[in-house]
């Protein structure tokens, strides 16, 4: 297993990067779903770097408890910060996602946004069979990633961008991964179902909903998708 990559020197100019090379379009595929998540009540946030999605998550819902988890202390500090007066609703964890126990088993959402594309296909499989414990029967999963698109789009310009985004992101945090993992399959693997999804930039942002698989639908088949 390759040492978790160092974002802390990213922690105060990470809004700024994201600005100024996809201006809101992160965020907003960030929060797709964030008004079908105002049932739950015990949150696992991973890897939300400097919180914004989390901020946006206790103010829509002012009953949620939410447990976030970073490799960096300095993008937990920074979480803090942006969560204001609902940070009392947070506690962090300054830890590893890979091998971290989680301290509940009734987590009705799990949230990783642009989280799992740091990590391996195999790690994303190992997360979600841990993780497939932890949660209830009615959890949902959000997922918003970089995508490779089928066509031309995908191989001329989605392709080289994605490639240079983890150039420059292993360069700057010490990043090993190379590549998108198959987190559709690891997820599928471990339970869970895809249930909607929507697309931006030509395919090349997904925003997802992840539920468990009923046992009306033992495929693991999608029961809804929005295109």
């Amino acid at each position: 297993m390759n040492p978790p990559a160092n974002f802390d020197r990213l922690a105060r100019v990470y809004e700024w990067l994201e600005a100024s090379t996809f201006g809101p379009l992160l965020m907003h595929a960030r929060c797709t779903f964030l008004g079908d998540l105002r049932p739950c009540r015990l949150a696992l946030v991973l890897g939300d770097g400097d919180g914004r999605f989390t901020t946006r998550l206790l103010a829509a819902n002012p009953a949620i408890q939410i447990n976030a988890v970073d490799a960096s202390p300095a993008m937990l500090r920074a979480l803090e910060r942006n969560a204001g007066p609902n940070a009392a609703r947070v506690r962090t964890y300054a830890a590893d996602a890979r091998t971290w126990q989680p301290p509940h088993a009734d987590y009705d959402l799990v949230v990783t946004n642009f989280f799992l594309d740091c990590l391996t296909t195999e790690e994303v499989a190992g997360l979600a069979t841990r993780l497939r414990t932890c949660v209830t029967p009615d959890a949902q999963w959000i997922i918003s990633e970089f995508s490779l698109p089928p066509g031309p789009f995908g191989g001329l310009i989605a392709r080289p961008l994605v490639a240079a985004l983890y150039l420059a992101f292993g360069l700057l945090t010490g990043l090993r991964v190379r590549w998108l993992p198959d987190h559709r399959h690891a997820l599928a693997a471990a339970g869970f179902t895809l249930a909607r999804e929507q697309r931006l930039l030509r395919g090349l942002l997904v925003s997802e909903l992840w539920i468990l698989v009923p046992p009306s639908n033992p495929t693991g088949q999608a029961s809804k998708r929005l295109l």
